[in-house]
């Protein structure tokens, strides 16, 4: 089978398609025949060499794919067969022709959805699920301050704060992006490069601040972070693309809130909390997916490219342009 693949860390310039072996499906996986896979940042991360997939992962990229049942190995509890269309969160693997899946990180594909829209949901919105339910403990009318409104984990947590009855605030470097965040539902917008966002977050709460704070920045962005935390908030950090270094009283800023800072990582968790989060989300998020719902959730994709100008998909990631999704289509 055909899989992105890259012989030493780098730039973009380094992933070519490689022919490698097709995997073959253990005990309880199911194969799976990828049409779509879409980027992370921890794909970028994983090609520069500063995120090794977890042990026993596959080295190849791709944390989410949406494709086809091709097989089921043995001891298969009989949930798929053959040919059902499925989406699969993934600890790597995905941009292949061929990626093995456990069968309980597998979810059907909502009525409606294109297989390149399906690819856009999996690592990201269970991510966004996890942050604000299983970590954030969302309640209805917290304001939830979401950074990188635009990405994609970033779109689907506006949508879920605002299925939750939360108030979602975000921050995004774009007057487009913060359009685009509020036409998904955030309730204000604060463009990072021109204003103040712990101040803005704090006049528009009326001084009370972010009960809750999904931050995929970190270290750039403590201070203000802290600023703007209500009292007993949540600060639930998952990425560090503003640095890991601190300089300052964190610890003092954050008791004086009494604020709880909690982080996460989804990729390198064990497969039975994965499971549980997929069964969960499968049966209370999913639904609301369908063309049928009055409150209808959308991944949102910014651009599909043919796996073969993956070396573009990446480029483009990192321009930060993007708002939602960049999806790789394979052959």
């Amino acid at each position: 089978m055909l899989a992105v693949h890259f012989d030493k860390p780098g730039g973009p310039e380094k992933l070519y398609l490689k022919e490698v072996a097709k995997p073959t499906p253990e005990e309880g996986e199911v194969l799976l025949k990828v049409a779509a896979s879409a980027l992370n940042r921890a794909d970028l991360l994983q090609r520069r060499g500063q995120y090794a997939p977890p042990p026993g992962a596959s080295s190849i990229l791709g944390l989410e794919a949406s494709g086809h049942v091709a097989e089921l190995g043995p001891g298969c509890q009989g949930h798929w067969k053959p040919g059902d269309a499925a989406m699969a969160l993934l600890p790597g693997g995905g941009q292949a022709q061929y990626v093995t899946v456990p069968e309980g990180l597998l979810m059907p594909i909502p009525a409606g959805l294109s297989l390149s829209q399906a690819a856009a949901i999996p690592e990201t919105w269970l991510t966004a699920f996890q942050l604000l339910h299983f970590l954030g403990k969302v309640q209805a009318g917290d304001f939830v301050l979401i950074h990188a409104g635009s990405s994609g984990v970033g779109t689907a947590a506006i949508q879920l704060t605002r299925m939750a009855g939360a108030i979602p605030l975000v921050t995004a470097g774009s007057q487009h992006k913060l359009q685009m965040a509020e036409k998904l539902g955030a309730a204000a917008g604060f463009n990072y490069k021109e204003e103040d966002f712990s101040e803005a977050t704090l006049k528009f709460t009326k001084g009370a601040g972010a009960n809750l704070i999904l931050d995929c920045i970190g270290g750039s962005y403590w201070e203000k972070n802290v600023n703007c935390l209500a009292l007993d908030g949540r600060w639930i950090l998952y990425g560090l693309m503003g640095g890991a270094n601190i300089s300052g009283p964190l610890l003092s800023k954050l008791l004086f809130k009494r604020g709880s800072l909690i982080t996460s990582l989804l990729r390198s968790r064990d497969k039975k909390y994965k499971q549980m989060l997929v069964k969960t989300f499968t049966e209370q998020v999913l639904p609301h997916f369908s063309s049928e719902d009055p409150q209808r959730l959308l991944p949102v994709v910014d651009r599909v490219y043919p796996v073969a100008e993956v070396q573009e998909a990446h480029i483009y990631m990192e321009t930060n342009s993007n708002v939602g999704k960049i999806v790789l289509k394979l052959p």
